[in-house]
C-alpha cells in the first residue's frame, strides 16, 4: 500500500528531477542485479521481461528501460518502488541509526499492520502534506517506510528518501539517510503510530542491518555468565591435555567467551567510546591543572569488531578479563559511549543521545 500526500508527475511528462532519479537509480543497481529487481518490481508484462536485452552496454539498457517508462506511463510512485526493491534487498549501502520506543501503552502490543499505516499516515497530514511515503512489510516481517521529503512547494525529493525498518511488537527502530530538520516529526510519528509516549536515540549505528538487529534482538548464540564451565574430561585423557586446558591460554579462552558469548557473532563494524574526563598525568602538570575536562574520542574499526575483541582476548593480544567497556558493547547492545569522571564506573555514564 503507498500513501502519496503530493501530486504525482507521470513520466511521459517527466521533469528533469524524476528523470533524474530513475537514470540516478537505474546506474545505482549494479547490472547482474538490475534483472532481478526488475522481476521483483512486477510492473513489466511478461513479454516486455523477455524483451529486454541483457547483452548491451549498461547505458543502452536504460534508455530501453526509460522507453517502457512512458510506454507503461510509470509514476514518480513505481519508481520508488523499485528503489525500495533495491534497497530491502541491498540494505548496507547506507549508514543505519538505532533508536528504541519508550513507554509503551497498555495496548501497544496489540498493534497490527494496518492499525500501523493508518495512525502513521494521520500524523503526516496532520503535520506535513507535502511529502511521498510508502509502506510495505519485507519477507521477513519488517515493515519498510520510504519518504521522500518535499520543502515549501516543492515536490517531494526522491533523490534523497529516508529509510525505515521497524519489527512491530518490538521496542527498536531503524533510520537511515535522515536529515536533522526531518528527525523529530519522524519520530513523532514513529511513537504515535506504534502507541508508545516517547522514542529515544539507542546509540547503535552501523551499515550492517542484519547486524544491529541481531545484535539487539539477542539472534546469535551468547552466553554471559560469571563462571564458565570448564570442558569434561576424557577417560584416559593425556595428562598433557589436561595441563594445556587448565593453563593460561584456556582461561583467556573461558573470559572471552564470558564477554562475547560463543558462535558467530553480529558484524557490527565500529564502536566509538568520547571522552569527556579530567586529564591525569603528573607528567605534565599544565594539562593537569586545567579544569574544564579532557575531550577526546576514540574509535574502533574492523569488518567484524566483536569477533575481532575476542579474539584478541583469547589470543592473550589484549589483557582479561577484558574491560567493561568493550564487553558493555554486546551487552548493551550499543557502539556508541560517553565517558565522564561522574559516575563510579566509566562504563555507566553514557550518552542517552547522539549530537
Amino acid at each position: 500500500m503507498v500513501y502519496v500526500f503530493s501530486v504525482d508527475c507521470s513520466i511521459r511528462n517527466m521533469n528533469d528531477s524524476a528523470k533524474r532519479s530513475l537514470q540516478r537509480l537505474l546506474r545505482r543497481i549494479p547490472f547482474r542485479m538490475l534483472k532481478t529487481s526488475l522481476d521483483k518490481w512486477e510492473r513489466l508484462t511478461a513479454e516486455q521481461r523477455r524483451a529486454i536485452d541483457l547483452t548491451p552496454t549498461k547505458r543502452d539498457l536504460i534508455q530501453e528501460i526509460l522507453s517502457l517508462c512512458e510506454e507503461n506511463k510509470w509514476t514518480e510512485k513505481h519508481i520508488a518502488e523499485l528503489q525500495m526493491i533495491y534497497v530491502a534487498e541491498n540494505p548496507d549501502q547506507d549508514m543505519w541509526h538505532t533508536y528504541q520506543l519508550v513507554d509503551p501503552d497498555d495496548d501497544a502490543r496489540s498493534v497490527d499492520l494496518i492499525q500501523f499505516k493508518e495512525q502513521f499516515k494521520s500524523h503526516f497530514r496532520e503535520v506535513q502534506r507535502n511529502v511521498f511515503v510508502k509502506i510495505r512489510k519485507h519477507t521477513d516481517e519488517a515493515v519498510w517506510i520510504r519518504i521522500a521529503w518535499g520543502e515549501g512547494l516543492s515536490p517531494p525529493n526522491n533523490l534523497r528518501a529516508s529509510y525505515v525498518v521497524h519489527h512491530l511488537q518490538t521496542p527498536f527502530v531503524y533510520v537511515s539517510s535522515l536529515s536533522s530538520k526531518h528527525k523529530p516529526l519522524l519520530l513523532q510519528a514513529l511513537a504515535f503510530s506504534t502507541r508508545h509516549r516517547g522514542i529515544k536515540d539507542a546509540n547503535l549505528s552501523g551499515r550492517k542491518l542484519t547486524a544491529l538487529r541481531d545484535l539487539l534482538m539477542r539472534q546469535y548464540q551468547h552466553v554471559f555468565t560469571t563462571k564458565f564451565p570448564s570442558p569434561l574430561k576424557e577417560q584416559n585423557q593425556s595428562p598433557l591435555i589436561e595441563k594445556e586446558q587448565s593453563g593460561p591460554s584456556a582461561k583467556r579462552h573461558r573470559m572471552a567467551i564470558e564477554a562475547f558469548g560463543e558462535g558467530a557473532l553480529p558484524a557490527i563494524q565500529t564502536a566509538v567510546y568520547k571522552l569527556e574526563t579530567k586529564f591525569k598525568d603528573p607528567t605534565n602538570e599544565t594539562m593537569t591543572e586545567r579544569d574544564e575536562p579532557f575531550r577526546c574520542a576514540v574509535k574502533f574499526t574492523s569488518t567484524n569488531l566483536l569477533e575481532s575483541l575476542r579474539s584478541c582476548a583469547s589470543s592473550g593480544i589484549a589483557s582479561t578479563p577484558l574491560t567493561p567497556l568493550l564487553s558493555s558493547i554486546p551487552l548493551k547492545g550499543r557502539n556508541y559511549f560517553v565517558i565522564t569522571d561522574n559516575a563510579p564506573s566509566a562504563c555507566s555514564q553514557m550518552s542517552q543521545t547522539k549530537n
